[in-house]
């Protein structure tokens, strides 16, 4: 039992905000990896591998025509800009396609964000391939300053036929305190 003082009133305080770290913790230590287990797990959410893909020498099919369309979302308080260079392109499926997100962080202190990426429809997560993607890592800004962050992808030729656009979602998140503590 948590015993600050002898009023009752600062104690039931103490152990109130004992709590709320508890709480706050449990939801970022354990919820956030217990979400990508099952995610990965279960095959839901359009959750890709976060894996690299190896690229095999393959041809491109220049008779189908893919829609691609990227959206970038910021987790609730998370001050960056963030945003595609682009929100749609045309692309076969075989060949290498490149885009950039553009990030800034507005604020006066340096950041750290990750990137979760999803796909819809879920059933063509398993046909787009990112051979470079920011999300891979956590992404560092120094105070108000800005980056252009790459995405290499490849769509499967398997892609079946009734799929023709894509939609690619990231979600960043503010994982700052995270980075600092993991150093």
């Amino acid at each position: 039992m948590i015993r600050v003082s002898n009023n009752p009133a600062i104690n039931t305080a103490a152990k109130l905000v004992v709590m709320a770290v508890l709480m706050f913790a449990f939801v970022f230590v354990v919820m956030v990896p217990l979400y990508n287990v099952l995610c990965d797990a279960l095959g839901i959410n359009g959750k890709t591998s976060g894996q690299a893909y190896t690229a095999a020498q393959s041809v491109v099919d220049e008779e189908r025509e893919i829609t691609i369309q990227f959206i970038a979302t910021n987790n609730e308080g998370m001050p960056w800009e963030f945003k595609p260079a682009v929100t749609m392109m045309k692309v076969h499926p075989g060949a290498a396609n490149d885009t950039v997100f553009r990030a800034f962080n507005p604020l006066p202190k340096a950041m750290v964000a990750q990137a979760i990426p999803s796909i819809s429809p879920a059933r063509a997560a398993e046909y787009f391939h990112k051979t470079e993607c920011f999300c891979f890592n956590q992404q560092p800004l120094e105070a108000e300053s800005g980056a252009d962050m790459p995405l290499q992808f490849i769509v499967d030729l398997d892609l079946p036929r009734d799929i023709r656009t894509i939609t690619l979602s990231y979600t960043i998140f503010d994982v700052t305190d995270m980075a600092v503590a993991a150093r």
